[in-house]
């Protein structure tokens, strides 16, 4: 096999491969030996058909599905013997490939790039330090219990949480607009479920009253008739509820898993999620912070194809989102690339960045770290242990849980050798979700 490799820019390489013609032509020749034992054809009895016969017949397909075979072992072959790493599949030209003649090919492809390290000692961390505290308990009931609550019938004025059943009807200019009217709509005050200023003109509102109100649209309504529109809505308030909640009873604990030890063990169950959760979510905020600054440290030229590769996978997530009703054509017209580039080379920068620190270092998964963590999982479960093992006889599992704990080991790494600081927070602050750099 000869081959020879050129750079053509930057990231591409331009790779030729000659191979003598009885690398092909002898497995050629050897499986049509083997189909002709076994073949059917009208006019001759099985295994006595002549090879010509068959080589006519199937010569071609078998020829194609060979040189698929042989060009990819081959390719993997030379860029071995060349030391390069292609980043995603080759692009493919077959240059000679006629039997009797060498088989010669150009493959054409992205490598990964070199990935120089930056000093992490400039990395400044800080870290959240926060408790779970009895008032933070309670207020996690409380929200529990908002979810479980039923809605009671009341004439009295319009709260914040109350629940109104409106008819209303929206003037433009003094026109009635096209979506702008309604009849027997319930809607949750303090929601934000509708344009600033129409939920506070109903609050002191009582069943059977009713009144104009002025709003004014946002500028950036998705209706570009109406983005800064100046409007009136007629609205009449035909019936008023407000939430029940329900009593901290065993009926109530048994809907959130407690079965027996009363508001006692509710409580402790409570706090201990909070307490799992807490945990959570400090570690993703220290995290972000180190992926964040690996991300600004690094300047790294990116293969195409690999954020294509990311753009892709993002997409496929989003559609999942929407319940997996698109089709992958559609998606595309939909979602287009722009819309996740950014994040794509994001994710591409720090995979190749914390792969450098995982080889440069010799870290290597901790299996005590993936067991934890896969207890850690299982424990939300009512039976734990048939989870646990059900992720150690799932071997796709088990590596994406190595692959968090990999990445976990290269952020501990990373938080050894940066500026830590430890700053007083509370449990509302940490869980609160964060803005992604």
């Amino acid at each position: 096999m000869q081959v020879s490799i050129e750079t053509t820019s930057g990231l591409e390489r331009r790779l030729t491969v000659n191979l003598p013609a009885e690398t092909v032509d002898k497995e050629v020749d050897k499986r049509l030996q083997q189909a002709a034992k076994t073949v059917r054809m009208n006019g001759f009895r099985k295994g006595k058909v002549p090879l010509k016969v068959v080589r006519q017949r199937y010569g071609t397909g078998v020829r194609q599905e060979v040189l698929g075979e042989v060009m990819s072992r081959s390719f993997y072959e030379a860029v071995q013997k060349e030391d390069v790493k292609p980043a995603g599949q080759p692009s493919i030209e077959v240059v000679k490939s006629e039997p009797g003649e060498n088989l010669e090919y150009v493959a054409s492809f992205e490598v990964y790039p070199e990935v120089e390290l930056q000093d992490l000692s400039g990395i400044s961390i800080e870290r959240p330090v926060a408790e779970v505290t009895d008032k933070d308990v309670d207020n996690m009931i409380e929200v529990l219990r908002k979810q479980q609550a039923g809605w009671k019938e009341t004439k009295r004025k319009a709260q914040k949480g109350d629940r109104v059943t409106i008819d209303f009807v929206g003037r433009k200019g003094g026109e009635e607009f096209e979506g702008g009217s309604a009849e027997g709509q319930q809607l949750e005050l303090g929601s934000g479920q509708m344009v600033p200023g129409f939920e506070d003109g109903i609050l002191g509102m009582k069943p059977g009253e009713e009144k104009d109100i002025e709003v004014t649209f946002p500028e950036d309504y998705q209706s570009e008739e109406l983005r800064g529109a100046e409007v009136t809505f007629n609205i009449k308030v035909t019936a008023s509820e407000k939430p029940e909640l329900p009593a901290l009873d065993e009926e109530f604990f048994k809907a959130y898993g407690v079965e027996e030890g009363g508001e006692e063990k509710f409580r402790e169950e409570v706090f201990n999620n909070m307490e799992r959760e807490l945990k959570n979510a400090a570690q993703n905020k220290v995290k972000t912070q180190v992926m964040d600054q690996l991300f600004e440290k690094h300047q790294v030229e990116l293969p195409a194809s690999l954020v294509a590769g990311e753009v892709k996978t993002l997409r496929g997530q989003m559609v999942q989102q929407f319940g997996g009703q698109i089709k992958e054509e559609d998606a595309e017209n939909m979602l287009p690339d722009a819309m996740f580039e950014d994040q794509a080379k994001r994710r591409v920068v720090l995979g190749l960045v914390v792969g450098e620190i995982v080889k440069e270092n010799k870290l290597s998964v901790d299996a005590d770290r993936v067991k934890a963590k896969v207890e850690e999982l299982a424990s939300t479960y009512q039976q734990p242990q048939e989870v646990v093992e059900y992720y150690y006889s799932n071997r796709e599992l088990l590596s994406g849980v190595e692959s968090v704990v990999l990445e976990d080991q290269v952020v501990d790494f990373v938080l050894d050798a940066a500026k830590v600081e430890e700053v007083q927070s509370s449990y509302d602050d940490v869980i609160k979700p964060q803005q992604q750099g």
